[in-house]
């Protein structure tokens, strides 16, 4: 068995992109701790770093849309992860399957799996 490759964590923090690991699509971008990469490999449920609120969270924890991490890789300069998932429901907090919905342009061009308003509270 390899050793692990030492995560290059920039103030802590280093992206990781969601990838669904059947189809491909790349689901989220979302930013990882060591103590969230850590929760990660030993749960194999998805876990990140929320800068705006500045804690750990584990995707779906509130929605129920958890990604189950079939396989981490990182990338050559060991300063991003990409989580190889098998995503239940929807990535985004809109309701779409992926973050990655829309052009450039506006165009709306991704499925919205899910309500929002049905799943977290409006305040």
């Amino acid at each position: 068995m390899d050793d692990d490759i030492a995560v290059a964590f920039d103030d802590g923090l280093v992206p990781a992109i969601a990838q669904d690991a059947e189809t491909g699509d790349v689901l989220m971008l979302a930013y990882v701790s060591p103590e969230a990469l850590e929760r990660t490999r030993e749960t194999g449920l998805a876990h990140y770093y929320s800068r705006s609120r500045d804690e750990l969270w584990q995707k779906g924890g509130t929605s129920g849309h958890v990604q189950r991490v079939e396989e981490v890789r990182i990338d050559c300069d060991a300063d991003t992860l990409l989580y190889l998932v098998d995503q239940e429901g929807g990535a985004c907090h809109t309701g779409h399957r992926s973050c990655f919905y829309r052009t450039i342009e506006g165009e709306h061009v991704g499925e919205k799996v899910y309500d929002p308003d049905a799943v977290y509270d409006s305040e």
